[in-house]
C-alpha cells in the first residue's frame, strides 16, 4: 500500500543540521520510505495520515525488554508484549538471553524470531548468552548464535565465575565482531541486596546494594575492554561515578557505550520509603545526586540510549514483603512519555531525546534503523507531544501491570505506529 504522512513535524536525528527538525511530508511505497520532506511528483497515496500538530519520528528502539517467552508465558508472551510495544511507538525490541531455555543455542534464537514474525507487530532482536547456560564458566558458541540472528551477547544479570573467564569471553566476542552487553554489578558487593545502600534502606531494614557494586564492576570491565579491544555496552547504569568512568573511557577512545532505564531518570531511593514493591528494581533506585548525573550523562551523550527494562510480572509477584518480591517494572508504555518529560524537567532538546530512543540504540546494535531516509524500511512512530493521559490498569496493553507510574499524568501519546509500512497501531 502507498502511504503518505502529511504536514507532520518530522524529527529525524540522523539528518544533518537544520534538517533534523522540519515540517513536511513522507511518502511510503511497498513498505519503504521513498521521500522525506516533500511528496514526489505524481505520487498518489492509497492512505493518507494527517500529522498536523503531531511529531513524526523513526520507530523507537528499546534495548532491553523481557518478553517472557519462551518459558514464562504465564507472565507475558512475545505476541502480547509486541502489541504493547506497537501501542508505545516501539518498532524494535532487544531481548536479553535469560529466557527458559536460555538463548545459548541457535534453536532458541530462531524460535524467538519466528514468534515475532508470526505476531508481525515489532522486530525482535535477541541477545545470545555469553556463557553456556549463563553459568559464567564456559563460553557459548557465539559464532552460531550470531548466524542465528543474535545482535550481541550478554550474561544478563548472572555473574561470571571470575575475570579470567570474562577476559576470554570479551576476546572471543571480539573475534566474531559481537558487542558484549554488560550488567555491571559485583556479586560479592551486591550480596543479594534489594535496595540502594543508604539512609532509606537502613531505616527500612532492607539489605542494601552499595554504589561500589556498580563502580567496581565498571572499572574492572573497562580494564578488560582496554586489554582486549572488545566492543562493549554497559546496560542500565545507575550511579554518578559509573557515568564519570564511562565518560573518561569514551574520551580515551575505548569502544564502549552505555544506556539508562527510563525509571532511573525519574525515581530515587525515596520512592521505596513505603515499601512500595512496584519500586523494587535491579539495579536499585539510587540517590537524587545519581539521578541528576544520569540526566546530565544523557544530555552530553555519555549515555547513548534510554531503555525501558521492561519486565512484566503477574500480580502475585509483587504481593510479598519487599525483599522477596520479583524485581522489575512493566515499562514499554511509559518509555516515550517518561523520556519526553526530560524536555521539561532538565531542558533536554526534544531532538536529542528522540535520538536516545532511535539513532543511539540503532548504533549500539549496529543495525540499519532509527532513521527516516529514502530507501529505508518505513518503521515510524507518530505521536501527539501535547496530549495528556493517565496510566491506569484499564489502559495498559502489556500483560504486566506492575508499574510505579500507575495514576501518573503523562504527556505525549502515540497515535500511529508503522512497521515496514504497515500500520500496527492506530489510536
Amino acid at each position: 500500500m502507498k502511504f503518505s504522512i502529511r504536514n507532520g513535524r518530522i524529527i529525524n536525528p540522523a539528518s544533518p543540521g537544520n534538517q533534523r527538525d522540519t515540517i513536511g511530508d513522507i511518502a511510503i511505497d511497498n513498505g519503504r520510505i521513498i521521500a522525506v520532506g516533500k511528496l514526489p511528483s505524481g505520487f498518489s497515496a492509497e492512505r493518507e495520515i494527517d500529522a498536523s500538530n503531531l511529531i513524526v519520528c523513526p520507530g523507537l528502539i528499546d534495548l532491553r525488554a523481557h518478553l517472557r517467552e519462551p518459558g514464562q508465558e504465564h507472565k507475558a508472551t512475545i505476541s502480547s508484549e509486541s502489541r504493547a510495544a506497537a501501542s508505545a511507538g516501539i518498532t524494535t525490541l532487544c531481548c536479553p538471553p535469560d529466557t527458559q531455555p536460555i538463548i545459548d543455542t541457535p534453536a532458541v534464537a530462531t524460535l524467538i524470531h519466528d514468534q515475532a514474525a508470526n505476531a508481525g507487530l515489532t522486530h525482535v532482536l535477541p541477545l545470545g548468552a555469553l556463557t553456556q547456560n549463563l553459568a559464567g564458566k564456559q563460553l557459548s558458541e557465539m559464532a552460531a548464535l550470531k548466524d542465528a540472528g543474535c545482535v550481541g551477547v550478554s550474561n544478563a544479570m548472572r555473574p561470571m565465575a571470575d575475570y579470567q573467564v570474562a577476559r576470554r569471553a570479551l576476546q572471543y566476542a571480539a573475534t566474531h565482531g559481537l558487542s558484549v552487553f554488560i550488567h555491571a554489578e559485583d556479586p560479592a558487593l551486591s550480596n543479594q541486596g534489594c535496595a540502594h545502600e543508604g539512609a532509606v534502606a537502613t531505616r527500612l531494614g532492607l539489605p542494601g546494594i552499595p554504589s561500589a557494586a556498580e563502580t567496581v564492576a565498571v572499572a574492572s570491565y573497562l580494564a578488560l575492554i582496554e586489554a582486549t579491544g572488545a566492543r562493549a555496552h554497559f546496560c542500565m547504569l545507575t550511579t554518578a561515578s559509573a557515568v564519570t568512568q564511562v565518560a573518561r573511557a569514551r574520551y580515551d577512545g575505548l569502544p564502549v557505550s552505555a544506556d539508562v532505564s527510563a525509571h532511573h531518570l525519574h525515581l530515587t531511593e525515596l520512592d521505596v520509603l513505603d515499601f512500595d514493591s512496584q519500586c523494587h528494581v535491579r539495579p536499585p533506585l539510587r540517590t537524587q545526586r545519581d539521578c541528576d548525573a544520569l540526566r546530565q550523562g544523557l544530555a552530553d551523550g555519555t549515555l547513548s540510549a534510554i531503555c525501558s527494562d521492561h519486565q512484566p510480572h503477574e500480580n502475585d509477584a509483587k504481593l510479598s514483603p519487599f525483599s522477596t518480591t520479583a524485581a522489575g517494572i512493566s515499562g514499554l508504555e511509559t518509555l516515550l512519555p517518561l523520556s519526553l518529560k526530560l524536555c521539561e524537567d532538565s531542558n533536554m532538546d526534544i531532538v536529542d531525546v528522540i535520538s536516545r530512543l532511535t539513532t543511539g540504540p540503532a548504533d549500539i546494535l549496529g543495525i540499519e534503523a532509527g532513521k527516516l531516509a529514502s530507501g529505508h524500511a518505513a518503521d515510524i512512530c507518530i505521536f501527539d507531544p501535547e496530549q495528556y493521559w493517565t496510566l491506569s490498569l484499564d489502559n495498559i496493553v502489556s500483560r504486566g501491570h506492575n508499574s510505579p507510574f500507575l495514576n501518573w499524568e503523562l504527556k505525549g501519546k502515540v497515535t500511529h505506529t508503522l512497521l515496514n509500512g504497515k500500520i500496527t497501531y492506530e489510536a
